[in-house]
């Protein structure tokens, strides 16, 4: 693979930019890998790239029934924090925040990421206790942040509205190191590693049955015949109970519908990301100008990924109130993502039933914020047998009543 560099594209300017190659090779599935990680999404290349940067794993496939990136990975608001009240949650989202700030080194490839700063607004009284309680487990954990006053609010974000009529802004949690990232290059990025260490990344290929024998996977049946493997991992998001019933389980999630919206573009006029919660909003602005929205997930059920006027006016109604500037913006875009559900509403990394099978799972709206964090303990179990960060995510947490309640406590109205 060459190196991306500012001399390589001086290179490729002079011969009129036609020596680029390809950024991940297509190649056709073999007959079997020592690991099929099933779903190219961030999470599922992040895994496989850990996987051969960290454990030397490399004889590996990463299966996609769509196209590279195409699921969640590229239909998020970007945010990425860690500010996460209960310890295990806080530990897989700084490592993922960590290693967010060093990626495009790591990868030779930009991310675009930009430490602009999460800003998690208290509206309430409540939320100011909350927050603050927060700001003290965070500070335990080794996880910067700060809960700040009003007047802080306004200096970090002049176009809002401190003093609304329902919900005036009366402090927020600051996190001064989240911020955003393209959540499009992350997969590319990622993609291209893996393909330079020799994995071979399948896409447009469907996963339709899990094979086993004697409680042990021994590989997967898909629209281009069977491949054999000696692990799997079930990375697909809000397919994951459908992975699962192939492979024999029962997962504790369900799938909703998260909806998201941009604006026409306009002059830069907010440089932090802002997360409202009462009203359950959030907003920041992207390189282009647009303004990136996103709200609560859908209230039932569904597998879709178009957006709804019902829900799209909901979110706006909320955000008009504490940044009036909006008003008037146009909508330019808006559409879906299947997000999987827990009932603590913290993510699945764990064996399963079957042996050599494993499954991560069940982020909710904070996936992308995790996923470099997520594919390093899923990497980490499936190689070892066992990892720190995900021990606290096992499956058995649910028989077991060793839950980690992020329901209330990750400050998102789910």
């Amino acid at each position: 693979m060459r190196r991306y560099s500012a001399f390589a594209i001086a290179r490729e300017a002079a011969r009129h930019h036609l020596g680029w190659e390809r950024a991940w090779k297509s190649p056709a599935p073999k007959a079997s890998y020592d690991a099929i990680i099933v779903g190219a999404g961030g999470h599922g290349l992040a895994t496989a790239y850990y996987l051969g940067k960290v454990h030397g794993i490399r004889n590996v496939a990463v299966i996609e029934k769509g196209w590279l990136g195409g699921g969640n990975t590229g239909r998020n608001t970007t945010i990425i924090r860690s500010n996460y009240l209960q310890d295990a949650s806080a530990a897989i989202f700084e490592k993922a925040r960590s290693l967010y700030e060093t990626l495009s080194q790591d990868l030779n490839y930009n991310i675009m990421f930009s430490p602009r700063g999460v800003m998690m607004l208290a509206q309430t009284e409540h939320e100011v206790r909350g927050w603050q309680r927060t700001a003290h487990a965070n500070a335990l954990q080794g996880v910067e942040t700060e809960f700040i006053g009003p007047r802080r609010v306004k200096e970090l974000c002049p176009i809002i509205n401190l003093d609304g009529p329902r919900y005036p802004v009366l402090g927020a949690l600051w996190q001064a190191r989240g911020g955003t990232a393209r959540h499009d290059a992350v997969a590319w990025g990622y993609a291209r590693a893996c393909s330079d260490m020799g994995m071979d990344i399948i896409q447009l290929t469907e996963v339709t049955g899990v094979r086993r024998e004697g409680g042990r996977v021994t590989g997967v049946e898909t629209t281009r015949g069977v491949i054999g493997c000696n692990k799997l991992g079930i990375v697909v998001a809000g397919h994951s109970g459908v992975l699962a019933e192939m492979a024999g389980f029962r997962l504790p999630i369900e799938s909703v519908a998260l909806q998201a919206l941009v604006s026409e573009p306009i002059k830069p006029c907010m440089d932090v990301v802002v997360m409202a919660n009462t009203v359950h909003g959030y907003m920041s602005q992207s390189d282009k100008g647009e303004m990136v929205i996103g709200g609560g997930a859908d209230g039932y059920n569904n597998y879709t990924q178009r957006g709804s006027f019902q829900h799209v006016e909901e979110t706006v109604r909320a955000l008009v109130e504490t940044f009036p500037i909006i008003s008037r913006l146009k909508m330019l875009r808006w559409w879906g993502g299947i997000v999987d559900m827990t009932g603590d509403r913290s993510p699945i990394i764990s064996k399963t039933p079957v042996e050599n099978c494993f499954v991560n799972c069940g982020w909710g709206t904070g996936g992308f914020k995790a996923i470099p964090g997520s594919g390093y303990a899923m990497a980490e179990l499936m190689a070892k047998g066992h990892s720190s960060l995900a021990e606290e995510f096992s499956m058995t947490r649910f028989r077991e009543g060793r839950f980690i309640d992020e329901s209330v406590a990750a400050g998102v109205a789910h």
